[in-house]
Protein backbone atom coordinates (compact mmCIF):
# COMPACT_ATOMS: atom_id res chain seq x y z
CA UNK A 1 0.00 0.00 0.00
CA UNK A 2 1.14 3.31 -0.93
CA UNK A 3 0.47 5.20 2.23
CA UNK A 4 1.85 8.88 0.82
CA UNK A 5 -1.43 8.72 -1.85
CA UNK A 6 -3.04 8.91 1.29
CA UNK A 7 -1.81 11.63 2.77
CA UNK A 8 -4.10 14.98 1.86
CA UNK A 9 -2.20 17.79 0.91
CA UNK A 10 -3.76 21.34 1.74
CA UNK A 11 -2.27 24.42 0.51
CA UNK A 12 -1.90 27.87 2.78
CA UNK A 13 -2.79 26.42 6.18
CA UNK A 14 -2.16 27.06 8.51
CA UNK A 15 -1.00 30.09 7.14
CA UNK A 16 -0.46 31.28 3.20
CA UNK A 17 2.69 29.57 1.45
CA UNK A 18 2.41 26.30 4.02
CA UNK A 19 1.56 23.22 2.07
CA UNK A 20 -0.06 21.17 5.25
CA UNK A 21 0.08 17.31 5.04
CA UNK A 22 -3.67 16.16 6.56
CA UNK A 23 -2.56 12.35 7.94
CA UNK A 24 -6.52 12.50 8.66
CA UNK A 25 -7.24 10.74 5.27
CA UNK A 26 -4.86 8.27 6.21
CA UNK A 27 -6.09 7.38 10.08
CA UNK A 28 -9.51 7.10 9.00
CA UNK A 29 -8.25 3.82 6.73
CA UNK A 30 -8.52 1.57 8.63
CA UNK A 31 -5.90 -0.88 6.94
CA UNK A 32 -3.57 1.97 5.97
CA UNK A 33 -3.39 3.02 9.88
CA UNK A 34 -2.44 -0.63 10.91
CA UNK A 35 0.22 -0.82 8.20
CA UNK A 36 1.62 2.46 9.29
CA UNK A 37 2.23 1.31 13.09
CA UNK A 38 3.07 -2.32 11.79
CA UNK A 39 5.88 -0.74 9.63
CA UNK A 40 6.76 1.57 12.97
CA UNK A 41 6.62 -1.76 14.86
CA UNK A 42 8.76 -3.92 12.79
CA UNK A 43 10.88 -0.99 11.67
CA UNK A 44 12.00 -0.62 16.15
CA UNK A 45 11.19 -4.00 16.65
CA UNK A 46 15.07 -5.12 17.98
CA UNK A 47 15.71 -1.87 19.32
CA UNK A 48 15.85 -1.74 23.45
CA UNK A 49 12.79 0.55 24.37
CA UNK A 50 11.37 1.06 27.42
CA UNK A 51 8.97 4.28 27.04
CA UNK A 52 7.65 5.59 23.61
CA UNK A 53 7.58 9.41 24.02
CA UNK A 54 4.71 11.37 21.58
CA UNK A 55 4.61 15.23 20.81
CA UNK A 56 0.98 16.41 21.76
CA UNK A 57 -1.03 15.37 19.57
CA UNK A 58 -0.88 13.74 16.44
CA UNK A 59 2.08 12.34 17.71
CA UNK A 60 0.03 10.43 20.32
CA UNK A 61 -1.88 8.78 17.33
CA UNK A 62 1.34 6.86 16.53
CA UNK A 63 2.92 7.08 19.75
CA UNK A 64 0.77 5.38 21.65
CA UNK A 65 -0.22 1.93 19.79
CA UNK A 66 3.40 1.78 19.04
CA UNK A 67 4.13 1.77 22.99
CA UNK A 68 1.29 -0.83 23.43
CA UNK A 69 2.26 -3.07 20.56
CA UNK A 70 6.19 -2.63 21.83
CA UNK A 71 5.12 -3.42 25.66
CA UNK A 72 6.75 -0.61 26.75
CA UNK A 73 5.07 3.04 28.48
CA UNK A 74 3.50 6.02 26.96
CA UNK A 75 4.96 9.13 27.91
CA UNK A 76 2.98 12.56 26.64
CA UNK A 77 4.61 15.98 25.81
CA UNK A 78 2.38 18.55 25.81
CA UNK A 79 1.75 21.79 24.68
CA UNK A 80 1.41 24.68 27.65
CA UNK A 81 -0.86 24.19 30.81
CA UNK A 82 -1.91 20.62 30.29
CA UNK A 83 0.16 18.62 32.42
CA UNK A 84 -1.36 18.72 36.03
CA UNK A 85 1.72 17.72 37.79
CA UNK A 86 5.32 19.53 38.21
CA UNK A 87 6.65 19.96 34.70
CA UNK A 88 9.58 20.79 33.09
CA UNK A 89 9.55 23.21 29.52
CA UNK A 90 11.52 24.32 26.31
CA UNK A 91 10.75 26.63 23.56
CA UNK A 92 10.98 26.23 20.00
CA UNK A 93 10.81 27.47 16.81
CA UNK A 94 7.80 25.76 14.43
CA UNK A 95 8.44 26.68 10.36
CA UNK A 96 5.73 29.25 10.83
CA UNK A 97 5.85 30.74 14.03
CA UNK A 98 6.84 29.48 17.74
CA UNK A 99 6.04 27.28 20.45
CA UNK A 100 6.59 25.25 23.83
CA UNK A 101 6.39 22.04 25.12
CA UNK A 102 5.95 20.13 28.69
CA UNK A 103 6.91 17.23 29.93
CA UNK A 104 6.14 15.89 34.07
CA UNK A 105 9.42 16.02 35.98
CA UNK A 106 8.60 12.10 36.93
CA UNK A 107 8.00 10.88 34.09
CA UNK A 108 11.20 9.13 33.24
CA UNK A 109 14.22 7.84 35.55
CA UNK A 110 17.52 8.69 34.52
CA UNK A 111 18.95 6.08 32.01
CA UNK A 112 15.49 5.60 30.34
CA UNK A 113 15.51 4.33 26.61
CA UNK A 114 12.99 6.66 24.86
CA UNK A 115 11.92 6.10 21.58
CA UNK A 116 10.38 9.74 20.34
CA UNK A 117 7.15 9.60 17.83
CA UNK A 118 5.48 12.46 16.29
CA UNK A 119 3.71 12.67 13.14
CA UNK A 120 5.77 14.53 10.85
CA UNK A 121 9.35 15.98 10.77
CA UNK A 122 9.53 19.53 8.94
CA UNK A 123 12.34 21.36 10.35
CA UNK A 124 12.94 19.41 13.04
CA UNK A 125 12.07 22.26 16.17
CA UNK A 126 9.57 20.63 17.73
CA UNK A 127 11.38 17.22 18.13
CA UNK A 128 14.63 19.24 19.00
CA UNK A 129 13.12 20.85 21.90
CA UNK A 130 11.18 17.47 22.60
CA UNK A 131 14.65 15.59 22.89
CA UNK A 132 15.70 18.53 25.02
CA UNK A 133 12.84 17.85 27.61
CA UNK A 134 13.93 13.90 27.93
CA UNK A 135 17.59 14.48 27.72
CA UNK A 136 17.07 17.21 31.56
CA UNK A 137 14.93 14.36 32.83
CA UNK A 138 18.12 12.03 32.22
CA UNK A 139 16.65 9.73 29.27
CA UNK A 140 18.53 8.05 26.32
CA UNK A 141 17.19 9.25 23.51
CA UNK A 142 17.22 5.29 21.19
CA UNK A 143 15.49 6.99 17.98
CA UNK A 144 12.98 9.29 16.41
CA UNK A 145 9.87 7.97 14.23
CA UNK A 146 7.91 9.85 12.27
CA UNK A 147 5.05 8.91 9.85
CA UNK A 148 5.67 11.46 7.38
CA UNK A 149 9.32 13.93 6.54
CA UNK A 150 9.29 17.04 4.69
CA UNK A 151 12.85 16.40 3.26
CA UNK A 152 13.31 19.51 1.60
CA UNK A 153 13.15 21.64 5.21
CA UNK A 154 16.38 19.30 6.32
CA UNK A 155 14.92 18.49 9.65
CA UNK A 156 17.29 16.03 10.04
CA UNK A 157 20.00 18.92 10.45
CA UNK A 158 19.24 19.54 14.15
CA UNK A 159 18.67 15.66 14.86
CA UNK A 160 22.18 14.91 13.21
CA UNK A 161 23.24 12.29 16.14
CA UNK A 162 20.26 10.43 16.62
CA UNK A 163 18.74 7.56 14.93
CA UNK A 164 15.85 9.04 12.73
CA UNK A 165 13.48 7.37 10.61
CA UNK A 166 9.87 8.68 8.32
CA UNK A 167 7.57 5.75 7.31
CA UNK A 168 6.93 8.61 4.51
CA UNK A 169 8.61 11.10 2.69
CA UNK A 170 7.64 14.33 0.64
CA UNK A 171 10.18 16.42 -1.81
CA UNK A 172 8.79 19.76 -2.77
CA UNK A 173 5.74 21.52 -2.50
Amino acid sequence: MDLAQLVRAIPDFPIPGILFRDITTLIRDGEAFQEAIDSLVEHYRDTDIEVVAGIEARGWIFGAPLAYEMGAGFIPIRKPSKLPAEKISVSYALEYGANTLEIHKDALEPGTKVLLVDDLLATGGSAKGAIDLIEQLGGKVVGLAFLIELVDLHGRDKLKGYDVFSLIQFEGA
